[in-house]
């Protein structure tokens, strides 16, 4: 800025040689070049005594190395243990994602689920996302009830009246707890017999009959609701795991979980060099070689959406406003790959879809919660390629015919 004004300043006042008499002007006052008068700090304020100190200590200048390396070593040592009980990891650094507590066992344990099923989600997460759309899906709103749990500031799963109802076209909004009335998830899971002190986290099935956790794995979720809840679908026509391709699709699944889904993670909680190199390159070598399925061949498995469709969908729409910028994710961006980008604004544009990604909300849960990893709380802001106009534009998917499909080693 001082650079653009000095310029001004000089052309202004810069005599220019001219054969024409020069008049002194009576009237004319020349423009103000200063920048805008800053209002003085309150002196009282934490910010302005802790200017003073730092004036008294050591001056304008930047603060001493010896005071640096403090700083720095004392935010290293809370920062790892901070990770370490946001992002468990192994003894290389890499993250270790806890297992599920709550499963169901096939279709016996679905069998001994009662008819009075209810949802707990929260919309930052992406194991969530997943059964908010199959659930949408399938037409199973009205047999499967939902409420939407927000991040609380110490990070936890909390529940808020919603600030206005959600009606058709928009999308779905953080909730009361409609269920149990309870005021975080934590509270949820404590009233199942027996109580509970573990991880209590979304997606999360709860029997309400029974009062009792019925399951928090998600893709048991999305099981049940494609082919276990039929009966009481608007939808069930709608197979997302036909039998002749489930096969397929749990080659699928083994290939984009723990490089993906999981990947990203793994990137971003990763607490060594080692484990975010080993990491990132498994995040990226599957992006590219999924890039060049897709060129030939809509879907993952063919002409058809699958589960797995589902499952790869939620990490992509989350990457370039979350996992490029926040996970270290950084070497592309989605929008840099032709066929991962039309084929994610093609999932997203299938009716039903879009109302479950809420963009604002997914950025506050992970810029404004994961404070290791964004002390400041400062949200950026969303990529153009990632607002809803721009998924919404035509992606052409339907042009792209498959053949005989393979996966890549």
């Amino acid at each position: 800025m001082s650079s653009i004004v000095s310029s001004q300043f000089f052309f202004m006042h810069s005599t220019i040689p001219s054969s024409k008499p020069r008049f002194k002007s009576q009237a004319t006052k020349l423009p103000r070049m200063s920048l805008p008068q800053r209002k003085p700090d309150d002196p009282n304020s934490p910010a302005s005594l802790l200017t003073t100190l730092t004036n008294l200590v050591w001056g304008p200048s930047l603060p001493p190395g010896v005071l640096v390396s403090a700083v720095r070593s004392a935010w290293s040592s809370a920062w790892l243990l901070m990770m370490s009980q946001l992002a468990p990891s192994t003894s290389s650094g890499s993250y270790s994602r806890p297992a599920s507590r709550f499963r169901l066992d096939g279709p016996e344990g679905a069998a001994l689920l009662s008819s009075s099923l209810y949802l707990y989600v929260g919309l930052p997460c992406p194991w969530a996302h997943r059964t908010l759309i199959v659930r949408a899906l399938k037409g199973l709103e009205d047999a499967v009830p939902v409420s939407v749990a927000a991040p609380g500031s110490d990070g936890s799963w909390e529940f808020m009246t919603p600030k206005r109802g959600v009606a058709d076209g928009e999308v779905i909004v953080p909730t009361d707890d409609k269920c149990n009335g309870q005021r975080n998830l934590r509270d949820v899971y404590r009233l199942r017999r027996g109580g509970y002190s573990g991880r209590c986290t979304v997606p999360m099935l709860w029997d309400a009959e029974r009062k009792d956790v019925a399951c928090n794995e998600s893709y048991d979720i999305i099981t049940l609701f494609n082919s276990g809840m039929n009966s009481v679908a608007k939808n069930p026509g709608l197979d997302l795991c036909p039998p002749e391709l489930k096969p397929r699709i749990e080659e699928w699944n083994r290939v984009i979980y723990p490089n993906i889904n999981n990947g990203v993670y793994r990137c971003g909680f990763a607490q060594s060099q080692e484990a975010y190199d080993l990491a990132v390159n498994g995040l990226f070598t599957t992006l590219d070689m999924i890039d060049d399925h897709l060129s030939r061949s809509r879907y993952l498995c063919g002409d058809k959406l699958t589960l797995a469709d589902v499952c790869l969908f939620t990490t992509l729409i989350r990457f370039d406003i979350v996992y490029n910028v926040l996970f270290k994710c950084t070497k592309k961006k989605l929008v840099e790959y032709p066929n991962l980008h039309a084929y994610t604004r093609d999932i997203y544009q299938i009716p039903m879809v879009a109302a479950t990604c809420n963009f604002p909300a997914i950025m506050d849960g992970y810029y404004k919660t994961l404070f290791p990893l964004n002390p400041s709380n400062i949200r950026p802001v969303i990529p153009s390629a990632s607002e809803h106009e721009a998924l919404s534009e035509p992606h052409h998917r339907e042009h792209v015919v498959s053949g005989n499909l393979v996966i890549a080693a």
